[in-house]
Formats: C-alpha cells, structure tokens, sequence
C-alpha cells in the first residue's frame, strides 16, 4: 500500500481527529516530508484536510469522497475481507470486473467508479452515470454448482439489500419495480445489472457480475431532459461519508443473503416492496408489447400477470411500464 494509501486509510478511520506530522510519519514509518507530499495528494483530489500549526493534520467530517479505505471501515463479517478498488472514471465497472473474472479473480472483487462514460442497463441501454453524483459499482460472484435458471436471484436479492441500506442511511422508504428498479417518492435511484457465464456442458454458472448504478445525489444541472421524468436521488444535499456508508450498507446486506443464495426466505421481502402487485402495466417482451395486470410473484420472483384476453403468464424476464 503507497503512503498515500495508508495516511488516507489513518484518516479515514480518525475522522475529525488532528494527528501532528511526526505522530504520522512515526505510525507510517516515513519521513515528515512524505506525510506532507501524502496530504497534498490528497488535498489534491478533493479530501478537505485541515492543517493547524501545534495540532497538525486532520481530515474533515464535512467530506464525501468515495475511496476503499472510506468503505473497507464500515464493512463487518463476510464483508471484512472484501477486495475493493475505487477508479475516478471507468468506461464501465462491469466490464471491468468481467475482465478481471476472466483472469481468474476470487469472489468478492469490487469495483467502483466516480463516473463512467459508458454505463450499462438491462436490454443494452446506457446507465447514466456522471462524476460526483453517484455510486457506480460492480461485484464478483462465483457461486458454486448454482445452474442457471436460479441466476435471477442475484439480482433480485441485490434489490432488497439495495432497498435495506437505503433506508438504513436516510427516512425514506425504498420500494421495488420489477425486477431491477429501486424508487423512492416515484422516481427510480438505482438500477441493477447481472452479468453471468454460463459452461456450455452443464449449464452451471461459472460466475455473475452484479452492477449497480445508485443515484445520491442530484447531478449537477439536473438529470438530462429524457431522464428528468423518471430519474430520482436518494438525497437533495450532500452528506458526509454517505458514499462510502451507502457502498458498505449495500455489500454487508447483500453478503448476508448472498451466504444463503439457495433459500428462497427474502422472497418475502421482495414481494412486500414491490410496488407494480395490483397494477395495470404493459408487458414488453422483444417487439411485442401487451396490457396486463399484475397479480403477484412467485417464489421464484417471477411476474404472475394476466392479460386482457384472460390468459395467465409467468414472466421470468422482460420490462413492464406503469400504464396510468
């Protein structure tokens, strides 16, 4: 880990608290002119840290810049070990993680962006992801002897988790579109990608790559005119440390389930938050497109709909939209 690295992760777990520049350099076997070159990186990259003749260096609570050690300090259990890699700009954090599954990367490798310039979402829209405003983050998984028709769990145990951490950093109620959409007060604040490998002999997934683009903030200048409409943010105005809070929240709810990725007990939970049960929506299944209401999910966490011509279906995958 370079010096920058382990003053931020000193700062990160002390937040608020001055350190002197020989207590720094004596804690991280350097030199006071390393501790100095360190805090000006830092200072450099957004961290606001203050810096007091007679008291020395503290990092400021006012702060909300997401980095690996910022998150690593809120992850507990499963999640302690977690390998996390924060990168200001990706093209997409998914591909990033996919690449890396290819070279053989354990479970439990994260990625998370500041920004991507060409975010993904389902049925191969973009994700829109810009600088400062959000959490754009990606998760390997490599569940064992787990077939494939079972894969739709990941995503759908990601949207409770999504929905718990939310509520457990802020007032408002998260609610559930199917099958991917997190919404709160009507407007969608995450949307979750999974990306799985499948072995062509036995149908077994070799591993998934959960994406999730979560919305914090506002952007600045708004969302773009297409997405105003629909788009929301979880908070109106900065928070301190919510970044990291948020990303650790999410990855210890999301692990615990993960552990138990056979059972079928959130099911409950998902079915209660999904807010489309007993609602008239469109079905969109490639170019066709039908009315139905929806009657309820299985355990499964398929859509039960019935159509307007009586008939009944089971959807396991596709998009509905609101009809109003």
């Amino acid at each position: 880990m370079a010096t920058k690295e382990k003053l931020l992760e000193l700062f990160e777990s002390n937040k608020g608290v001055y350190f002197s520049g020989e207590d720094i350099a004596r804690a991280l076997g350097i030199s006071r002119a390393a501790v100095w070159k360190a805090v000006k990186a830092l200072q450099g990259e957004g961290y606001s840290i203050d810096a007091v003749t007679n008291k020395g260096y503290c990092l400021s609570t006012n702060t909300d810049i997401i980095s690996p050690q910022g998150i690593k300090k809120y992850l507990y259990g499963k999640c302690a070990d977690i390998d996390v890699e924060v990168v200001q700009c990706a093209a997409s954090t998914n591909a990033l993680v996919r690449e890396k599954a290819n070279a053989g990367a354990p479970e439990g490798c994260v990625v998370v962006a500041n920004e991507q310039s060409a975010g993904r979402g389902r049925l191969g829209r973009t994700f829109y992801s810009p600088s400062g405003a959000g959490i754009y983050m990606s998760l390997l998984l490599r569940p064992n002897n787990y077939p494939a028709q079972l894969a739709a769990r990941v995503t759908t145990i990601a949207a409770v988790a999504m929905c718990e951490a939310i509520e457990a950093v802020s007032d408002e109620e998260a609610q559930i579109k199917w099958i991917n959409d997190i919404f709160i007060r009507g407007k969608k604040v995450c949307g979750i990608l999974t990306e799985a490998s499948f072995g062509l002999e036995n149908s077994m997934l070799e591993y998934a790559v959960l994406g999730l683009g979560i919305n914090v903030y506002k952007p600045a200048g708004g969302f773009p005119k297409e997405l105003a409409h629909v788009a929301g943010a979880i908070f109106d105005a900065q928070r301190d440390d919510m970044k990291n809070r948020l990303a650790a929240e999410f990855l210890n709810r999301f692990m615990a389930y993960y552990a138990e990725l056979g059972k079928t007990d959130y099911v409950k939970k998902y079915r209660s938050r999904c807010f489309v049960i007993g609602r008239h929506v469109k079905v969109v299944s490639g170019s066709q497109t039908k009315n139905a209401l929806v009657l309820g999910i299985d355990d499964e966490c398929r859509l039960l709909v019935r159509y307007d011509d009586g008939s009944e279906e089971s959807i396991f995958s596709g998009e509905i939209s609101i009809r109003f």
